[in-house]
């Protein structure tokens, strides 16, 4: 028998995880009820943490019976991203909901559309285009003031800005967090997230403005295979969040 090291048992362990099953379908019917709570064949659907599946709007609850409708012969979560996401907002937000703030709020101490480039002429052109009027908003709608820089090292926003963008975080409840977080951490900016929940930039002006950079550099250097399948992913979990976002505010 030939012994298993230590790497080796914990590369078998991460590789079990991936090829495990997926179960099976056992259900026949989802149903929504008046509260928008999701059934299956007339019993509650549960959240990983044993929480009843209650959504904030019937459009929401639609959609997200729809991706359990959608289910084949096995239930793949990877392909229920509304469900995914209203799962965490029910049991992590709950205990969790201050430190997705503060981790918002630092987000916003380093924020991408605050750090410039000098040069060439035409990226600071177009980031100048695209990022000033998103500081501009955050000095509007937020009466935050945030200093950009055309240097690499850090600059520390003063702490009344910080303070208005927690401010304005503290108000969205459970869902609208949920969705806010998934698309900073994406993006790595909450003044844009911010401005687009505001419905002041669309979703694809957002991307747009998020890839700035990296469209600038792919149209220089071009974009290799293993980039580009990244980047698909994460426009695909980019649209699911927004159309989370949307359903939640949509009263019906």
């Amino acid at each position: 028998m030939i012994d298993e090291s230590a790497d080796d048992r914990m590369r078998r362990l991460v590789t079990d995880q991936y090829v495990r099953p997926l179960p099976k379908r056992f259900y026949k019917t989802v149903s929504v009820t008046p509260a928008n709570q999701i059934e299956l064949d007339g019993r509650a659907v549960k959240t990983p943490l044993k929480a009843s599946l209650i959504l904030p709007t019937c459009m929401l609850a639609e959609a997200v019976a729809e991706e359990w409708r959608a289910q084949d012969k096995v239930i793949n979560p990877g392909v229920m991203p509304l469900t995914k996401l209203a799962n965490t907002a029910i049991d992590r937000v709950v205990s969790e909901r201050h430190n997705m703030i503060e981790e918002l709020v630092r987000y916003a101490n380093n924020d991408l559309v605050c750090y410039r480039a000098e040069t060439p002429a035409n990226l600071v052109q177009r980031q100048q285009a695209v990022w000033d009027p998103v500081i501009d908003w955050a000095e509007q709608s937020l009466r935050a003031l945030f200093k950009t820089t055309h240097s690499i090292i850090h600059i520390d926003q003063a702490s009344e800005t910080l303070k208005a963008v927690r401010r304005r975080l503290d108000k969205f409840e459970n869902f609208e967090l949920t969705a806010i977080y998934n698309l900073t951490t994406m993006l790595g900016t909450i003044l844009i997230i911010l401005k687009t929940h505001d419905k002041s930039m669309t979703p694809d002006g957002a991307w747009t403005a998020a890839h700035l950079d990296e469209d600038y550099q792919i149209e220089e250097w071009g974009q290799d295979e293993e980039q580009m399948e990244r980047r698909i992913g994460r426009r695909a979990e980019f649209d699911a969040t927004i159309q989370f976002l949307r359903l939640i505010s949509t009263a019906a």
